[in-house]
């Protein structure tokens, strides 16, 4: 194991990434990347438009590639909804 890529086992005894694997970005680093707020990450995933690639459930890991297709994707809008 890759000291500088994990951290020790946590009090839950699950491994943790200090740095995700290459290629792959956490639900911060995502959502800094596209310049909008970790729950817009979230409601994309809910929405099908992005998927997970691994991680935990309280620190997924999503693929750069998949997040940059996502942040250009044409988003579905809802009937009645006001425009940004």
């Amino acid at each position: 194991m890759d000291q500088t890529t994990l951290r020790a086992l946590s009090h839950t005894g699950v491994m943790e990434f200090i740095v995700p694997p290459l290629g792959t970005v956490t639900t911060d680093l995502a959502a800094l990347n596209c310049g909008v707020r970790p729950a817009t990450i979230r409601d994309w995933v809910r929405r099908g438009l992005l998927t997970r690639c691994g991680g935990t459930p309280r620190r997924p890991l999503y693929r750069l590639a998949d997040v940059e297709a996502a942040r250009y994707a044409a988003k579905p809008s809802r009937t009645g909804q006001r425009a940004a």
